[in-house]
């Protein structure tokens, strides 16, 4: 009975456990290299704006990538349509790990930046498709719990491998692991995962696969729309100086970090979101969940400021801590999206929310090269002004749905 009581308290059913089991295999496999990548485009020669380029191209390929990963997820069911993802991550990690060259990485990057964009789509349709509305932000608050296990491991053994054979060869063989790792969750997927196909002639609505987003944007309520402009703002705060954070403290600041200090910088930030993942879904869920997105907005706005007076590793591990309390209500906010879609599309709807979203703030992440090429100060304080705006406007216009609504909702 205990058992059975902490199950269901974590949303812990047969589906969602083999999701977190893929996502830390393959998590880990990613985040071993992907943080120092800044440091490994600039030892092969790269400068400023490819860097900025790297980081736009990760929010536009995120963007361009959703909807279709929410259509295959609608179309093909999750367990399939994760084959095709799982390839996609092997083939860039291949291409960085066979050829040296900066110009190799943007086009490694084209695939193994697919991995959470496509796959994130399939996973919250599953969320929604086995869980209750009053466990969905119990069920996504775990799958971002799990995912932050090697977000916080990974940068460590990533910045070990680059202090035990440099910057060139350390970021290569994180690369092989990461292949490696892909290669084992592949396999290990397709026994875990149950093949959705019967949930979707069950008594669930089927899904309508659509491959046209503007008619799917026609079915986004007014409330998601009022949500995904205030994401897309806060969204340039966090991704103005997203890849230029790692240049910051190993290399500007008054007292310079090591790359294995930095791995610890991000445990830390992951740590710090992991220790509120599970309290803040436990109340979300039975409340508003309005509150709890206001709040990770104005974390993610104070975090650009606050770097910008940092100057050794002690500083840096405060705002890491800050950086990892953004996370407060994060999955309060995938929840509140799966609650606002159509019950039939929420894959195909979750994937035009993050396709719209990336392909604009993917023009922030290219500005934020030409912005650290006036100075780092005006790329944290520009950050700091779009994070400001975009908490206000949700604050007026957002909208959400709470306990109060699906009781209602139920009568």
């Amino acid at each position: 009975m205990r058992k059975k009581s902490y199950r269901q308290f974590f949303a812990l059913r047969k589906s969602i456990v083999a999701v977190l089991s893929m996502a830390i295999l393959v998590g880990m496999g990613e985040r071993l290299a992907e943080r120092f990548l800044p440091l490994y485009l600039l030892a092969l020669g790269a400068g400023p704006i490819v860097i900025g380029l790297l980081n736009a191209m990760d929010n536009l390929l995120s963007a361009l990538y959703s909807f279709p990963a929410g259509y295959l997820s609608d179309h093909l069911g999750t367990k399939r349509a994760l084959i095709v993802f799982n390839v996609a991550a092997m083939v860039g990690f291949l291409i960085v790990i066979l050829i040296p060259t900066w110009p190799a990485v943007i086009v490694g990057a084209v695939f193994f930046l697919s991995w959470t964009s496509l796959s994130l789509p399939a996973t919250m349709s599953l969320v929604a498709d086995v869980l209750p509305s009053n466990k969905r932000t119990m069920g996504v608050t775990m799958h971002s719990f799990v995912r932050r296990i090697p977000m916080a491991l990974g940068p460590v053994f990533g910045g070990m491998c680059i202090h035990l054979w440099g910057v060139t060869n350390g970021v290569r063989i994180a690369f092989v692991a990461a292949f490696v790792m892909a290669g084992v969750a592949l396999f290990l997927q397709q026994i875990l995962i149950v093949d959705d196909s019967a949930s979707k002639q069950g008594e669930s609505p089927r899904r309508r696969a659509e491959k046209n987003p503007l008619k799917v944007f026609r079915e986004m309520s007014p409330a998601l729309k009022n949500l995904l402009v205030a994401d897309i703002l806060v969204r340039f705060c966090e991704q103005i100086p997203y890849a230029f954070v790692v240049i910051w403290a190993v290399q500007i600041i008054r007292s310079p970090i090591t790359p294995l200090q930095f791995g610890i910088l991000t445990s830390i930030e992951m740590v710090t979101a992991m220790l509120i993942y599970i309290p803040v879904a436990y109340f979300a869920d039975r409340s508003r969940k309005k509150p709890f997105i206001v709040i990770t907005f104005v974390f993610f706005t104070l975090f650009p400021l606050v770097l910008l007076f940092c100057q050794s590793f002690g500083l840096l591990a405060a705002a890491f801590v800050l950086r990892g309390l953004k996370e407060f209500g994060e999955p309060t906010r995938k929840a509140l999206i799966m609650d606002l879609a159509p019950e039939d599309r929420k894959a195909g709807m979750f994937g035009l929310y993050y396709l719209l979203r990336d392909v604009v703030v993917a023009g922030g992440a290219f500005g934020g090269g030409l912005l650290w090429m006036i100075s780092p100060a005006t790329n944290f304080l520009v950050a700091f002004a779009f994070g400001i705006i975009g908490t206000v406007w949700f604050i007026i216009r957002g909208r959400d749905i709470g306990k109060l609504d699906s009781e209602a909702t139920s009568e």
